[in-house]
């Protein structure tokens, strides 16, 4: 019966996730005529894009480096392979759809659980690899306001001209975290959760992988830009952060719209809206899309061996 029930889960879940994914898809490309998104992708040239393919790969190769710190944080082992396919699964749907609590974080704990590892283990790795990722948005945002303060749209309403003050609140709360890793030994009890800091060399590599991701992430967008756009790479990193920060705050799929908007309205005034929207059809594509397809296809190939694995023990 236990059998049958895990089986039945197993369909539903792995059929809710294509759902959400062919939602997810539908959503970005309904507005949009192909032949606009062909001519966009026509525009672009094969190097640039090719690029953006290898520098994509990269950043998802990355990304499980969060769960394997995760593992060596809570003092258990598992095969690397197994956390690769779990990581990339679980990255390519939270990114696109959305929702981590509902996709990235049921992926880990549907894969995780199959291998044996508790509840309470897999809890605390999804927080740590959750934590882990705005930690290297606040390391490089903050860097990088502070150094080089764009300034915020008027039509976002926010309290601050410029991102300096958001780029000082980032560095502080990185502070208190590395502070917290050298001096706070006995763990915390919050809302009833027991948070333990990890160790210092622990921290430095949580802040270090996740600023290479977003560091990635940035520049899959950048090469695909117009290349009559003026515009360095690290003024474009601090314009990116902002843009995706708002995205990531609203728990809208992928950002879809906040994003876009962000950059729309900081680089119009550098180029033609209408190239900048085409280029991100391409990074939306190559960087969500693209690894979506494949996360869905993985899975419901693991579905597929798992089935008939149960099938055959039974």
């Amino acid at each position: 019966m236990l059998k049958k029930l895990r089986l039945k889960f197993s369909t539903l879940f792995g059929l809710s996730l294509l759902v959400l994914s062919v939602w997810a898809i539908a959503n970005e490309l309904h507005e949009y005529n192909y032949r606009d998104i062909l001519n966009s992708l026509a525009a672009i040239p094969k190097s640039r894009l090719s690029w953006a393919v290898w520098l994509t790969a990269l950043g998802y190769l990355v990304m499980v480096g969060y769960d394997i710190l995760g593992f060596s944080y809570i003092n258990r082992s598992l095969s690397w392979n197994k956390i690769a396919l779990t990581s990339f699964i679980s990255s390519a749907f939270s990114n696109t759809i959305g929702f981590a609590l509902l996709t990235g974080s049921a992926i880990r704990y549907r894969f995780y659980s199959t291998w044996g590892v508790s509840a309470g283990a897999i809890a605390q790795v999804i927080a740590f690899a959750n934590f882990t990722f705005w930690l290297g948005m606040f390391a490089v945002a903050g860097l990088l306001f502070i150094i080089n303060p764009l300034k915020i749209p008027t039509q976002l309403h926010l309290p601050f001209t410029t991102v300096r003050p958001i780029g000082v609140i980032f560095l502080l709360l990185v502070a208190a975290y590395l502070l917290g890793s050298i001096f706070i030994k006995q763990p915390l009890i919050i809302r009833g959760q027991e948070f333990r800091f990890p160790s210092l060399k622990i921290s430095l590599a949580q802040i270090a992988i996740s600023s290479f991701d977003w560091i990635l992430a940035a520049a899959v967008l950048y090469v695909v830009l117009p290349t009559n756009i003026s515009l360095s790479y690290l003024d474009f990193l601090g314009i990116y952060l902002l843009a995706m920060f708002a995205g990531v705050v609203s728990n809208v799929p992928g950002g879809l719209g906040v994003f876009e908007t962000i950059i729309l309205l900081i680089l119009s005034s550098k180029v033609s809206a209408a190239a900048v929207l085409g280029s991100m059809l391409v990074y939306r594509g190559v960087y969500y899309y693209l690894p979506l397809l494949l996360a869905a296809g993985l899975l419901g190939i693991y579905e597929i061996r798992l089935k008939r694995g149960i099938s055959n023990n039974e």
